[in-house]
Order: structure tokens, then sequence, then C-alpha cells
């Protein structure tokens, strides 16, 4: 079924807390395996229905924020959602209670226990109201990001659309748009400060209530990370600063020499040649035609999902004013319907949606047709990340239906991005975990921290004076920080699989793929680790674990 004939109708909330409570009971009571068993299942069913229609409604809104039926569904789901997860969560709670728990581990393997205990820890009544203000706070920002209308050139662009002129060879238009962007953002200072202060203050009073330290603990919970922490996630921020920030360094000199500027600034970092970055060949549709025949000759598997969603048009790619900021791929599980969110623009990042979103979306569409409960079709986030990072890299035998004669040099600058990327994604997960350890920090304090993360992570960055980022803002500009705390690493995470991918690519194109396909229908079945190590890759966790990748990558880029 097409996604715009899916027919939506609001759950009945007050019903469904009632089931959920029914099935909790339920659980609490099973006297044998088969009863539990019985209980989860019908637990699995009823969630399935509630987030099928909550996604439909999701989509249908990031599409247009200004409809006023899906706005308003928008906000019906950020008041309800709270109680039907503090449901899910005593529902959890009984089944990790009962005596004949272990009959669901037999079924589904021991991780499942795992999510729910991770689950169980995560939220609670007591901080219900918190939760609904947190949503609240979060839709307030999508919608002042996508209000944007910004005057540039006699135009007027959303931020997205502005994103094509930020990489125009000509220097003084990406300065120009950079400046252009910056004051929209400053325009809306005082609205993006006061939603981030209330976001971390909110949150963290929401950890101190569930008995942990700062948001930081809890956050590390919610993000269902099992099996490692703070101290790995430390450990991998300091080998990207000792092992990974020299050699993108060095890649960004090269960037700057093939550019042939003397003084680089932050707007020259985007553009990776002299004549301009490069751009895929035809409108929308034509990418996806070709998109289609991509799939069609990677694998049977890929041909029968691409085929499925081109039929059933789940996709909604073109920037347009009005359209939420970033991109997505989500789930409508009672449809085993994959659906693509993205904001084309004409740059190179339309095809990398291509490949990124669809490889979350050929992974959803395999994992909803398998005997998986709801909970174990997704790992965890950087898990979910190496499926579409990864097939950013698998697919690059294709690279030149959408390129042409520009193939190679966007293969080079889509290596060179891949590394680059990783000290920014840990700037990120540093930033929020200083913030939220010291949340009375005022918003100069907080842009400082910024800035001195740049220097840390980024030290080829001269903002040349631009109000926006000279100041440290630019930080409010990537929306995961407000509207999903500590998601960012789990990029990061993946990216370090993605390019153990690209070097198992260079040498056995195949045997890369056979390793991808089996990682992808294992879905939440392992931990990270789990899924990693069956790959046979490196977990990025021990000291020394990311050199000899990152230098593999780096060394295939500067022999280019």
């Amino acid at each position: 079924m097409k996604h715009s004939e899916m027919p939506y109708h609001r759950p009945d909330v007050p019903a469904l807390l009632a089931e959920l409570d029914r099935l909790t009971a339920e659980a609490r009571s099973a006297d044998s395996g088969e009863a539990l068993l019985s209980a989860f299942s019908a637990m699995d069913k009823a969630m399935e229905n509630y987030e099928t229609m909550r996604e439909l409604a999701g989509t249908r809104y990031t599409i247009d924020t200004r409809d006023p039926f899906y706005s308003g569904e928008r906000d019906y789901f950020d008041a309800q959602g709270p109680a039907v997860k503090n449901a899910s969560i005593s529902f959890a709670k009984a089944v990790l209670d009962s005596p004949h728990r272990q009959a669901l581990a037999d079924r589904w393997g021991s991780i499942l226990l795992s999510r729910l205990e991770v689950l169980a820890q995560s939220a609670g009544d007591r901080v219900l109201e918190l939760m609904q203000k947190e949503n609240a706070l979060g839709t307030e920002y999508e919608r002042l990001y996508a209000s944007a209308q910004i005057p540039f050139q006699g135009s007027t662009f959303t931020v997205a659309q502005l994103a094509s002129c930020k990489l125009s060879p000509d220097r003084a238009v990406r300065r120009s748009a950079y400046e252009a962007e910056g004051q929209w953002f400053d325009a809306n200072r005082d609205q993006f400060d006061r939603i981030y202060t209330g976001l971390v203050h909110n949150l963290n009073q929401q950890a101190r209530i569930l008995g942990y330290n700062s948001y930081v603990n809890l956050s590390y919970l919610r993000m269902g990370r099992i099996g490692y922490g703070r101290t790995e996630v430390e450990s991998f921020r300091r080998q990207v600063a000792e092992d990974v920030v020299p050699l993108a360094a060095e890649i960004q000199r090269r960037r700057f020499q093939r550019l042939g500027v003397s003084d680089p600034k932050f707007y020259d970092t985007g553009l990776a040649f002299l004549n301009g970055n490069p751009k895929p060949q035809g409108s929308t549709p034509e990418l996806l035609d070709k998109a289609v025949r991509m799939y069609h000759e990677l694998s049977p598997e890929t041909a029968e999902f691409v085929d499925f969603m081109a039929e059933n048009n789940l996709f909604d790619l073109e920037a347009k004013p009005g359209k939420a900021p970033g991109g997505y791929m989500t789930e409508l599980r009672a449809y085993k319907a994959p659906f693509i969110f993205s904001n084309a623009n004409g740059t190179a990042d339309d095809v990398d949606t291509l490949t990124h979103e669809f490889g979350h979306a050929f992974h959803g569409y395999v994992a909803m047709r398998s005997q998986l409960p709801g909970i174990l079709q997704e790992p965890g986030a950087e898990s979910c990340e190496i499926h579409s990072m990864g097939m950013e890299f698998l697919t690059s035998p294709w690279h030149h239906l959408f390129f042409g004669p520009d193939t190679e040099r966007y293969q080079l600058a889509h290596a060179e991005d891949a590394l680059l990327f990783l000290p920014y994604g840990c700037m990120v997960d540093e930033f929020q975990h200083i913030v939220y350890e010291n949340e009375n920090l005022t918003p100069d304090e907080r842009n400082q921290v910024w800035l001195d993360l740049e220097r840390k992570y980024r030290p080829w960055n001269d903002f040349d004076q631009l109000p926006f980022y000279s100041r440290g803002s630019h930080w409010q500009w990537k929306m995961h920080l407000y509207e999903c705390p500590f998601y960012y690493i789990d990029y990061c995470l993946a990216q370090t699989v993605a390019l153990q991918f690209f070097a198992a690519h260079l040498s056995d194109p195949a045997e890369a793929w056979r390793r991808y396909l089996a990682l992808v229908r294992q879905s939440g079945s392992k931990s990270y680790a789990g899924l990693v190590e069956a790959a046979g890759f490196t977990v990025p966790f021990q000291a020394g674990a990311l050199a000899p990748v990152v230098k593999t990558v780096a060394d295939w880029c500067l022999k280019r």
C-alpha cells in the first residue's frame, strides 16, 4: 500500500494503556513459560499498532510541519507517548520479575532480557510530565528550524536548500551563504538558547528523580547501549583525538591545497575540489530510477526490497518550504514498510541518502519479515548506523550511474568526509557530556566549550569573525543535540565498522557483501560488539584498535 493511501486514525491511548495494564498483570501471574510468551506476543502486537499510527502521523507531519491536522497529531503523541512508554516499562519489569523469564531467552536469546533490563531503568511514572515537556521542547525546536526562510542573492531558502550555496566554487558566495545562515540563527538566538537550556535542565531533572547523577548516565540506558559505557566511549574519543585528528588534518590540508587557498577558512572546509564538489546528474526522480537499477544489480534481496519501496512510494525526498530538517528512515510495522524522508538539494548528499537511508530501510525491510519481536528487530543505534554507512561504501560499483565522469572525485571526497566526520562526531559527543554535567553553564559558556573542542578536534578551522560561528554557536545547527541527545557518537562507532567494510570491499567485494548481508539478517539478536565481531571486524574500544583502519583509508585517500 502506498504511503499516501495508508489509513490513519488516532490511537485510543486510554484503551491501549488499559490493555497494557492487563497484559502486565497477565505477565506477573504467568504460571508457565508459554503463558509469559503469550503475554509478551500480545504486548508486541499492541505496540505495533500504536507505533504504526504514531510513525504514520509523524512522517506526514515532517513532510509539512505547517499542516494543522498532523501538527496537532504530533502534539498529541508528544503528550501521550511518555505514558505509553512507561506502561511498556511496567510490562518489562513484570517480565523480568517472572520466574519464567528464561522462556523468552530460550526463544530469542539472552539479549532480549538485556534489552528489557535497559528499558526498565530508563523512565517511569515519576518523570511523566517532564518527558511530555521534553517532547514539546524538541518539537518546538524542529518547528523553529523548519520555519527558516533565509534571503540570499534574491531568493529565499530553507536551511537545507542553502546547503548547495555553501558549497559554491565561488569563495565569496560560500562565505556569504554561511553568513546568511548564521544571521538567521542569530536572529533566533534567544529561542535556540532557551529551548536548549530547558532541555538540559529537564533531562537532568529526570535523571535525578530516577536516581542518576546527571542525564549522562541515563542517556546510555535510553540509547539502549549494551555491553559498554562511558569508559569505552571515552577510550574511543581519545583514540580519535590521538590517531584520527592528525590524519584528518593532513587530508584537510590536501583539500586546501587543491582549492589553492593560502588562508583557509571554515567556509572552505566543505569544498573538496577547486571547480566544485561532484554533483549528481539528474533530477530527484531520475536519481531514484538509478537507485532502483543499482539495487536490482546489487543482489536479489535488494532488488525485491527496492521494488517494494518504489511500488508503494515509500519516500519523500525533495527539500521544500515547511518541511522538517534532516533525513531519516522509520518503520510502519503493521505494513512491514520502511519510509524514507530527506531534503534533496542538488548536492552529493542526495546520493548519500539513496545509499545511507536506503541501507537503514533495507535492514528494516528484512527485520520486519523476520520472526523477531519488535524490540529485537532493531539493534542499538550504533549498530543500525552500520547498515546505512556500510551501504554507502558497498554500493561504490554503481556510483558511476549518479556521477558519470565525476565518479572518482566523488569516491575520494566521500572517503575523505568519512574520516573528517569522526573528529566532528566525537566533538558533538564530548560537548554534550560537558554541558549535561555542568547544567548551569550560561549560553556564552556553552559556546566557549564548543570553541575549545573545535581546537581539540578540528584545529584547522578559522571562523573568519563570522558572528554565529566565531562565538561558538554552530552546534545549534545540529538538530541531534536537541531532538536525540547523545545519539551522535553512534554514527562514529558505526563509521569505524563501515570503514572496515570499505577496506574489505577493496580486496573482495563479493565477500564484503556476504558479510554485510549476514550482519543485516541478525538485526538486534546481538550487542554492538557481538555484531561487529560476528562480521569479522574489530570493536574500536581498546587502545590502538582504531589506528589500523583509519590509516588504511587515509593512505587510500592520500594516494589519489
